[in-house]
């Protein structure tokens, strides 16, 4: 029994080190790609036409997904601010829901689920293409003819989740918003000006402003994961499925925990 668990404490102090140097390794590869990356920004040539296609990949093809997900969140979000207001408030209270559903929505709701499709859908995208790019040594045929991967394949994903991912932020708060006002006024009924009057009074662009703000801390997790992860893919297709899978996880926790920090770093209101 001793020497059962002097090996399992081995083990254990040999795991820990392992996992805690891995962890800050690929810490390290991150803060590496977002300064190389930054750097490729100002630096010429500009691939002007891999940007516009990366605009329309994250920005115009992610419309769908945004209006839905922002559509039923703000149809959610409407229907538990109604029955909050109508249980513990009491009935006909229901309108000064409007502002509280705005407020939600734009600082928190809207950006996360934003967030959380940009990088299952686009995020994993980015690991899928520049992993297959990897396993096939087009990266290496890029530098044997003298380019910048990092220019040509990250630099324009990148620039186009930090413009776009706001972009569908802002599209989202919208539809969000309406989704609260036709649940609470076009299906139960809430007094439509008592409603709307309640909202703009309580409702700041700085609310609006701050989602904004997550939004473009969280395009550029998405850009810079999903291209760190493609750019550090090994072992074939199989190789390809992991890096995919990863980074949709780890960008999605990052969103997670990033969110976090930020509504407690932001003021509430400027």
């Amino acid at each position: 029994m001793k020497a059962e668990s002097i090996d399992k404490n081995k083990m254990e102090n040999q795991f820990q080190p392992g996992l805690l140097s891995r962890f800050f390794s690929d810490l390290a590869q991150v803060f590496d790609l977002i300064v190389r990356t930054g750097r490729g920004l100002f630096q010429k040539p500009f691939e002007k036409a891999n940007f516009v296609q990366q605009l329309e990949e994250v920005g115009v093809n992610s419309l769908l997904v945004v209006a839905l997900t922002a559509a039923f969140g703000g149809l959610v979000f409407g229907l538990q601010s109604y029955l909050a207001f109508h249980r513990y408030i009491g009935p006909g209270s229901e309108a000064q829901a409007g502002s509280i559903i705005a407020v939600g929505l734009c600082r928190e709701l809207i950006p996360i689920l934003v967030g959380l499709m940009v990088a299952g859908r686009v995020g994993s995208s980015m690991a899928a293409e520049i992993g297959t790019m990897k396993i096939t040594e087009q990266i290496d045929a890029l530098i044997s003819l003298g380019a910048n991967p990092v220019n040509y394949l990250v630099v324009p994903r990148t620039l186009a989740g930090l413009i776009m991912v706001p972009a569908l932020t802002i599209y989202g708060d919208f539809i969000g918003i309406f989704g609260g006002y036709a649940y609470n006024v076009l299906l139960m009924h809430v007094n439509h000006t008592l409603y709307v009057n309640t909202t703009l009074k309580y409702f700041e662009m700085w609310d609006i402003s701050v989602g904004i703000i997550k939004a473009v801390v969280f395009g550029l997790i998405i850009a810079i994961i999903g291209c760190w992860q493609g750019l550090n893919t090994e072992g074939g297709a199989e190789g390809v499925g992991r890096a995919t899978t990863k980074s949709v996880v780890v960008s999605s926790i990052c969103i997670l925990i990033l969110n976090f920090f930020l509504s407690k770093i932001l003021p509430a209101m400027l």
